[in-house]
């Protein structure tokens, strides 16, 4: 394993929080969603991660920012992907707890890196 500065980021620790938690939760889903929504939650949930580390890894300030938006994007996609679950009567929202800390936190982190880039 690489030493990366990234990895020492809180932001990215609570990213990978919330990839644990996300496949945590898509076991609880119906085997019917194995290639819909459990996939796509996972890609998701690994997209946070991947993006924030390639955008720590660039160079210039518009790279970073740009890998940064994506993550910060990939982190909606989860919140949405998550509400369709809870209409689908798939998970309750008791489940959440600790994902919604995650996210809001991971949001909030990922929101202040891109101002600062900005």
């Amino acid at each position: 394993m690489l030493n990366l500065s990234h990895k020492k980021l809180m932001v990215y620790t609570t990213a990978l929080e919330i990839t644990q938690e996300i496949y945590l939760l898509t076991n609880e889903l119906p085997d019917k969603e194995r290639f819909g929504l459990s996939s796509q939650l996972r890609r998701a949930a690994v997209s946070v991660c991947s993006n924030l580390a390639e955008g720590a890894g660039r160079i210039s300030k518009t790279e970073k920012k740009r890998f940064f938006e994506i993550s910060r994007s990939s982190l909606v996609e989860i919140d949405t992907q998550i509400e369709i679950c809870l209409k689908a009567g798939y998970l309750e929202s008791v489940q959440l707890g600790k994902l919604e800390k995650l996210m809001n936190s991971t949001f909030a982190m990922l929101s202040k890196l891109i101002s600062n880039l900005s």
